[in-house]
């Protein structure tokens, strides 16, 4: 087991105790009307199953290894299950070891970042800059060009191929 996946290990079982314990921030954020596509959490749970939503919506993360994403190899657009709005093209999609799809590079004006600083450390949450839904994280442990990892739940994101 190399470091990384050591320390993303850890992470992943420290958050049990930060999603029981903190407050949904992305619910908070998204609750703001300043998003071009808005939802009441009504609309939104009506949308998305309880898994979709607590992930989205509540920054809850899905299990390493769990996504059929991580394995899709064909071009196309990654888009966001909450609005469909495109996010990241297939071409930046790389093998990161850490069980989750990762990214170095988005779509020009596709994403929103905010500092998180849960799991004991300070981190780089992304998320969809439509509507809000919570994505993922930020690492700069990736590759050239952008040396940055997008960390992303496949289960916050829908494949379209071309």
């Amino acid at each position: 087991m190399n470091r990384r996946h050591f320390l993303t290990r850890a992470a992943c079982a420290a958050g049990v105790v930060k999603f029981s314990t903190m407050p949904a921030t992305a619910a908070v954020l998204a609750s703001n009307s300043h998003f071009e596509v808005y939802r009441t959490k009504q609309q939104w749970k009506a949308k998305l199953s309880d898994f979709e939503y607590q992930v989205m919506r509540e920054e809850k993360t899905e299990r390493a290894g769990s996504s059929p994403l991580l394995n899709e190899k064909r071009e196309g657009i990654y888009l966001c299950k909450g609005c469909d709005f495109p996010l990241y093209p297939s071409n930046t999609k790389y093998e990161s070891g850490t069980g989750w799809p990762s990214f170095y590079d988005s779509l020009p004006n596709a994403i929103g970042t905010k500092e998180d600083n849960g799991f004991f450390m300070a981190r780089t949450e992304v998320h969809c800059r439509r509507c809000g839904s919570h994505l993922g994280h930020i690492f700069d442990d990736g590759p050239a060009p952008t040396g940055l990892r997008h960390c992303l739940n496949g289960i916050s994101l829908v494949f379209q191929p071309v």
